[in-house]
């Protein structure tokens, strides 16, 4: 069973909720979760994931913030505790961003990265 507001691993900026939240409207559902992961690839080793899901899996925690429901599965909370969602807009472009303290190299991406 998937548990509930474990300790925090990582934090949404209220910009990145409000910007979730509009994205989950489009999808004409405004209850699922968003699920942030990490996953082997990438040019670095290890890139980032974030999609909706309707349900936890058994191994995922869930954590509330800015009243947004977030998934985070049991492999990828090492790499990613302490890290920032956040969403920029600029010039060049608009669109969420991840802050990790654990990447100790990255891709010019941004969505690729490795630790040690």
């Amino acid at each position: 069973m998937a548990s509930v507001q474990q300790p925090k691993i990582i934090d949404v900026t209220a910009k990145a909720a409000e910007k979730v939240t509009e994205f989950m409207k489009q999808e004409g559902k405004d209850n699922l979760y968003l699920r942030v992961y990490v996953t082997g690839g990438g040019c670095s080793g290890l890139s980032y994931g974030m999609g909706f899901e309707e349900n936890p899996d058994e191994d995922d925690v869930i954590l509330e913030q800015n009243k947004v429901k977030i998934l985070v599965d049991n492999y990828s909370q090492k790499y990613l505790k302490g890290a920032v969602v956040d969403y920029i807009e600029s010039l060049m472009g608009s669109g969420f961003k991840i802050t990790n303290p654990n990447v100790t190299k990255s891709c010019s991406c941004g969505h690729s990265f490795s630790t040690e």
